[in-house]
């Protein structure tokens, strides 16, 4: 395949290392062409947009503007584009979240040199795929009574050891109804307590680390 065929590919991620690894696979694959890298979200819409790649490989928690928020963007003003998440998570909150924006694959990082350049053909020939763990993971969930905005917000606070007394002055509401919002959290969950309500949540990727 000569150059100009070749499938041309935009690699998103704010860890270097991880970076020059993926650059040093796909430089072994001769059908294939890494034609720009971005560090953020921000820089990944704007490396899109100058290089128009056939995949964008996009991992999700990044500074700033971050993947989910990224793929939507770049969904948004480029229909056509292709996009596979390469995440160290297999939550499926997180998961659902990018394919809801318009990610056409979910890969594991720990699979990406077994699993990688196999993904990017797939979907470079227009196909869909989710790694088996993270399909599991939102098949397990798939009847769960999903949280609100309100509620992951609280969840937040939760997570960074804030009472009862002090969401409600962080969201300008009262101390009751902070109380019943968790509540209907740790039921939402099944969680047995507050902290296992946030490990949980970690564990799905509904709020980040």
């Amino acid at each position: 395949m000569s150059e100009k065929s070749s499938i041309r590919i935009l690699c998103v991620d704010d860890h270097p290392l991880l970076l020059d690894g993926i650059a040093a696979l796909i430089g072994t694959e001769p059908q294939m062409r890494l034609v720009a890298e971005a560090s953020s979200g921000v820089e990944a819409v704007r490396q899109f947009r100058a290089t128009l790649p056939d995949i964008t490989l996009m991992d999700l928690q990044m500074r700033g503007m971050n993947g989910v928020d990224a793929i939507g963007a770049i969904r948004t003003e480029w229909p056509w584009a292709k996009i596979i998440v390469l995440s160290a998570f297999g939550g499926d909150a997180m998961a659902q979240r990018a394919l809801k924006a318009g990610a056409q694959a979910y890969l594991l990082k720990g699979l990406v040199r077994g699993e990688l350049l196999d993904t990017i053909r797939l979907v470079h020939g227009g196909a869909k795929w989710i790694q088996a763990e993270v399909a599991s993971s939102i098949a397990a969930h798939v009847a769960d009574t999903a949280l609100t905005d309100r509620e992951v917000e609280v969840l937040g606070l939760i997570a960074h050891g804030k009472s009862n007394k002090l969401i409600a002055h962080n969201l300008s509401i009262h101390e009751e109804t902070a109380k019943t919002h968790v509540k209907h959290i740790l039921a939402k969950l099944h969680a047995n307590d507050r902290t296992h309500a946030v490990t949980l949540a970690l564990r799905r990727g509904i709020i980040p680390l």
